[in-house]
């Protein structure tokens, strides 16, 4: 993983190396020993122990024998122990096996370590091979909205990531800032120019430090699918927002109650649940519609693009 690319230990990382393979090609129990075999050289090494609940995993989807899940959940747990920043994401492995608090099962952490590692082919894996259109619609959105001509004089970008939404925003805003966790996301956003200020950090924490009433227009593109509870995010939002200003963002949906954690590793969110976080914040919807942002396997992702500003307020 990339925070712990080594075991420390030569022969555990070749057996860490040929669970890997296994795993990939289907050998969830070959997996699974390897893996044994590897914390048996290096038992405080916490990817092998993700890797070892993933086997395991695997084994208990074809086997539904309560074993083979509670060795999955031990193995999380082990790991989850060694890393309790939790950089591999076992939290999100247990959660989406019904165990611990399901909104807080994405940490910071993880998605850091994720896009860190993935920053260097997002771009042409995202927009590429997932046909992403997320900053496209959004535009679009507030177009409709506010009208192709307004310009907003100080815009954020919430997870900004390699600044493809600070492109669709181009001659739109005025001073425009990004908010990242992932250094490497942000190097690559700072290439293109287009922003005023980048800061590597929490949104929370971004949007705290902004003055109450500065923005113009705040924009979350494929960002809060890795948090569950909008609530705090789109509360912190509304301080930040000028009397007419709007903030624009994607999320995955599903047709069920609540929220729910998808195989992909993403939240997913009602539109109940959209529409009651923005009404907690004292938000209401300026433009609300489907839209499947990206591909999976072949087939689009549900999902809304969402428009809101004060109710009291027009664009």
């Amino acid at each position: 993983m990339p925070y712990q690319n080594s075991s420390g230990d030569l022969l555990a990382d070749r057996r860490y190396a040929y669970a890997e393979a296994c795993l990939a090609e289907g050998d969830a129990r070959g997996a699974a020993e390897m893996a044994e075999q590897a914390l048996d050289l290096a038992p405080r090494y916490a990817p092998a122990w993700l890797l070892l609940g993933r086997a395991r995993e695997a084994l208990y989807a074809a086997s539904r024998s309560p074993a083979d899940l509670q060795g999955a959940l031990g193995a999380y747990a082990n790991a989850l122990d060694l890393d309790p920043q939790d950089r591999l994401g076992s939290r999100l492995r247990l959660a989406q096996l019904g165990v611990g608090d399901r909104l807080a099962a994405i940490s910071p952490a993880y998605v850091r370590a994720l896009f860190d590692g993935y920053a260097a082919r997002f771009e042409r894996h995202l927009v590429g091979d997932l046909g992403y259109r997320g900053p496209e619609m959004l535009r679009a959105a507030l177009d409709a909205v506010a009208g192709p001509e307004r310009r907003f004089a100080r815009a954020l970008d919430l997870g900004c990531g390699t600044g493809l939404m600070g492109a669709a925003l181009a001659g739109r805003v005025g001073r425009l800032d990004g908010v990242d966790l992932s250094p490497e996301m942000l190097a690559r956003a700072e290439r293109r120019g287009l922003y005023h200020g980048l800061v590597a950090g929490d949104l929370s924490d971004a949007l705290a430090g902004a003055e109450p009433g500065s923005l113009d227009l705040a924009v979350a593109a494929d960002v809060f699918i890795y948090l569950g509870d909008l609530r705090p995010v789109l509360a912190a939002v509304a301080r930040t927002l000028a009397p007419a200003g709007l903030c624009a963002f994607t999320v995955q949906s599903h047709d069920g109650p609540g929220v729910t954690i998808g195989e992909d590793g993403r939240y997913a969110h009602s539109d109940a649940e959209v529409l009651a976080a923005a009404a907690a914040a004292g938000l209401a919807p300026r433009h609300f519609a489907e839209g499947a942002i990206r591909r999976q396997n072949g087939r689009g992702v549900p999902g809304r693009v969402v428009v809101l500003g004060r109710p009291d307020t027009v664009a």
